[in-house]
């Protein structure tokens, strides 16, 4: 069985949401400051805030969950929520790896925030992941 493409969708915005939520809001607990993904973005690509912001959401909210839908869901072992969170963890991987060494990061956050940084964003593809599988659901119904 199939996951519903329109709750992955549905999935991947509040997932995006309750990321980038926890990256402007807990974050700074951990780290002294936001983890401001739209700023890199938008720095790396020479643009506004704002489009670094929307290139988060449509990555988070379409890209991710098509992904999901077609290539990972049936290869993810466990209930939604953990098959979620197993996805949020392989996102993070290469985030972390190829991601941010191409926005002037370092390898796993090493040149800027380091370890505390590499968890908080653990703790954001966590939470990305739950929420996700959590409304994406098993299947269609």
């Amino acid at each position: 069985m199939k996951p519903n493409l329109m709750k992955a969708l549905l999935g991947g915005f509040a997932g995006t949401v309750a990321m980038t939520m926890m990256m402007q809001f807990v974050a700074p607990l951990m780290l002294g400051q936001p983890m401001d993904v739209a700023h890199l973005l938008a720095e790396f690509l020479g643009t506004p805030w704002v489009l670094g912001m929307l290139i988060h959401f449509a990555l988070g909210s379409l890209v991710f969950p098509v992904a999901y839908v077609f290539v990972l869901f049936t290869y993810l072992p466990g209930p939604p929520t953990l098959k979620g969170v197993l996805w949020g963890i392989l996102l993070w991987v290469p985030a972390m790896a190829v991601t941010m060494p191409m926005l002037g990061q370092g390898f796993f956050m090493s040149q800027t925030l380091g370890l505390r940084g590499v968890m908080a964003a653990f703790m954001a593809h966590l939470i990305y992941g739950g929420v996700f599988g959590a409304i994406a659901g098993n299947g269609a119904k």
